[in-house]
């Protein structure tokens, strides 16, 4: 069973009852990546909580990647991680990661950032926000013709992001993405537990 779901952390995590409720959406065994994005927690409290997701994602055969810090990434022996347009630059992640780790890029709806994502490197690259996101204020928003561009121009695995839920992912995947993005619709779903979220994608 080919494994396309990229799942990316709540915003806020929140005790015990998060790694559980982790380790029960990654035995389903349809999340192939992981995103630890938290953006307002202290560096010491990140790698805290770096070092228990990464032996729940280890455990579950699930790649383990860290929002915009490489080097919390380096310093847990996470599997990469993913940066934004006004993260890192790409090069200095790379430095600080080495050439085996992954490295995923943020491309909006650009085709030229892709491009360049490709040219550094890149493991991957995300485009979105392709609907409606509760997750993050969404400046820039992207349509379904760049995944078939790039399937055909750039050959590297692309990921769709941004209000994906189980109405509207196989949209993405028939268009040409490889991965779909989720975080809201998995953890802060009011009619669905995550495990029930999760296993509407199937």
């Amino acid at each position: 069973m080919k494994r396309y779901i990229y799942l990316i952390s709540p915003q806020k995590i929140r005790g015990v009852r998060f790694y559980k409720e982790l380790n029960n959406v990654l035995k389903t065994n349809k999340v192939k990546y992981f995103q630890l994005r938290l953006k307002k927690i202290s560096t010491l409290n990140l790698i805290k909580i770096s070092r228990k997701v990464k032996k729940i994602t280890k455990k579950n055969n699930v790649k383990f990647l860290i929002n915009d810090k490489p080097f919390v990434a380096k310093k847990i022996g996470a599997d990469g991680c993913h940066i934004g347009q006004k993260d890192m630059n790409f090069i200095s992640a790379r430095k600080i990661l080495g050439k085996n780790k992954i490295i995923g890029l943020t491309c909006h709806n650009s085709k030229k950032l892709a491009l360049k994502a490709k040219k550094y490197g890149a493991n991957y690259v995300a485009f979105g926000s392709f609907f409606k996101s509760s997750t993050k204020k969404t400046a820039f928003r992207a349509n379904l013709q760049i995944l078939r561009w790039a399937k055909k121009k750039i050959n590297m695995p692309s990921v769709a992001i941004g209000g994906v839920s189980n109405s509207n992912y196989k949209k993405i995947l028939s268009n040409g993405a490889d991965f779909i993005a989720c975080s809201n619709y998995v953890w802060n779903n009011k009619k669905l537990d995550p495990v029930s979220a999760i296993n509407k994608f199937k």
